[in-house]
This record gives C-alpha cells, structure tokens and sequence, in this order.
C-alpha cells in the first residue's frame, strides 16, 4: 500500500487525515512543519504528500522544491484554504499534481489521491 505524508500547521488536520486514510489501508505518517517532513522524506519511502502551502518558517513552496531535490517521483496535493493564483501558479511550477481547497470533502480527497497515485503507478510500469 502506498505511503502518505501528511503536512500542514494544523495539528487536527494532520491527526484526522492520518487517522482517516489509515482505517481504508494507507501507511501514514505526519508532520506540522518543513524541516520534520524533510527529515522524514530523507529516511522513508513516501508515495504522496499531502501538503499546506501556508505554514509558519518554511512554508510548502520551499518544501515542494526540497522534495524535487530528494525524489522526483514523490507525488504531492496542495491542501489550501488560500485561493490564489500566484500561489497556484508557483505550485505548479514545482509540480504539483492537484490542488484542492480547504474545507474539502474527504470523499473528494480520497478520489483525488486514487487517481494521483494511480498515474504514479501507471508511470512506473
């Protein structure tokens, strides 16, 4: 099953996603900031991080273009409650795979991360 790293500020969000998308078979793991995402990248097979742009310190631009830097094939959806089009814009300039606004249906989420992970999948073959 495929690995998720869930990255966001928000601490409820992190435990809830992790919890969530452990109970249908995902490995997750979470982390509120950056540089611990980073550490945990280095160290992990991950699949897809699921990540918030806006977080204190590093935020998730500067952690898209440090995932490119440690593994290419790592796919990654934006989770934002910020709609802008700069931001969207830079995002997928980094290579971003989705983007999808806060607040979201996990239903959505879960096809969302069904389909990303297949194409990574189908890549791979």
């Amino acid at each position: 099953m495929s690995s998720i790293l869930i990255v966001d500020d928000d601490l409820k969000i992190c435990i809830t996603l992790a919890e969530d998308l452990s109970e249908i078979g995902y490995i997750t793991h979470f982390s509120n900031n950056a540089q611990d995402a980073i550490k945990y990248i280095k160290t992990s097979k991950v699949s897809l991080i699921l990540l918030d742009l806006k977080m204190p310190e590093n935020d998730g631009f500067y952690l898209l273009s440090e995932v490119k830097k440690i593994d290419k094939s790592i796919k990654t959806i934006v989770l934002t409650a910020n709609v802008d089009v700069e931001s969207a814009l830079q995002a997928a300039e980094l290579g971003v795979d989705e983007y999808i606004l806060k607040p979201f249906k996990f239903d959505k989420l879960l096809l969302t991360i069904r389909s990303v992970l297949k194409k990574k999948d189908s890549a791979m073959q």
